[in-house]
């Protein structure tokens, strides 16, 4: 597989309502049924094209950056670093939605979202906001409430990820430094062929100052980590009018991550379905992106969405 992200067949960008401009860009089949598809927390989506590259042949595929992330950092030097939180990327995705229909035509779409995407997609099903025909969520990383059992692993998990991103490099003389970084993680020494290198070009921009820095800073990144805590995310099926799926990491893998514990718990006792993709940890789009694919598209199978691949 050819793992350069090929050219889009369109580019718009869109503004939200406090001014914060969005990139998206079209691939895939433009008849074909429509993903929108976008990434988690202190990533960008260039860099789950591992993934959503096996939609292309007969999907029309939407992708785009949530806010001060990916290719929409250098959009946006004005804006506050205070709305840098779920209440307005949920809003940046009502803007993407209604800007994808008026540009590219309205028709069924599904939402294809990982993580803090999934929270914002779930956040606005919830107020009665969105069209999409079925959402497809992996591994979002909802905090279950007050003295849930999960609950203590998840905090802990989300004070972890917001201290590593507090101190993690934000500066790099060349993209490959900061891959080689991703390759000898824990998770990243799972990543499919060539993702390090793809996501890494994904999160950095060039830097005026020489080499390349972080697009998304990474006291924001830290930021959205400890807003999942209190965010209060744990519904019932019977509340979302579209079809929905949770993919989740591996909760019976040896050490499993808080969010694959999560995950099966809130589908148990909210009554989703569910599907689990053995061996992986959150990131399991980077992990598997075959599987993960496979899993989505069987879902969307069974709601009539999907052309069958």
């Amino acid at each position: 597989m050819d793992l350069r992200v090929p050219a889009p067949h369109a580019v718009i960008e869109v503004g939200s309502e406090d001014g914060a401009r969005l990139r998206i860009r079209r691939h895939g089949v433009a008849s074909g049924p429509r993903l929108l598809i976008s990434h988690g927390n202190g990533f960008g989506i260039d860099g789950y094209f591992n993934f959503w590259s096996r939609f292309l042949g007969a999907f029309d595929v939407v992708v785009f950056d949530m806010r001060s992330h990916g290719q929409n950092a250098g959009l946006n030097p004005g804006v506050d670093p205070a709305h840098h939180d779920y209440a307005h990327m949920t809003r940046d995705l009502d803007a993407v939605c209604r800007a994808v229909d008026e540009e590219f035509g309205s028709k069924p779409t599904a939402g294809v979202f990982h993580s803090m995407s999934a929270q914002c997609a779930m956040l606005q099903a919830l107020v009665g906001r969105s069209e999409f025909a079925a959402l497809v969520l992996f591994d979002p990383p909802n905090v279950p409430p007050p003295g849930h059992p999960v609950r203590v692993k998840m905090a802990e998990y989300e004070h972890k990820l917001a201290h590593w991103a507090r101190h993690r490099r934000a500066h790099f003389d060349d993209p490959l430094a900061l891959a080689t970084d991703y390759a000898n993680t824990r998770s990243g020494q799972r990543w499919a062929r060539g993702t390090a290198e793809l996501m890494a070009r994904a999160v950095l921009q060039p830097d005026p100052k020489g080499g390349w820095a972080l697009a998304c800073p990474k006291e924001l990144e830290a930021s959205m980590y400890l807003q999942g805590i209190p965010l209060g995310l744990w519904p019932k099926r019977r509340q979302f009018a579209m079809p929905v799926r949770l993919i989740g990491a591996d909760p019976d893998a040896p050490y499993p991550a808080a969010t694959g514990l999560s995950n099966r718990a809130l589908a148990i006792e909210g009554g989703f379905d569910y599907l689990a993709i053995p061996g992986t940890s959150h990131l399991l789009q980077l992990e598997e992106p075959a599987a993960c694919a496979e899993g989505a598209i069987e879902f969307l199978s069974k709601t009539g969405f999907s052309p069958g691949i």
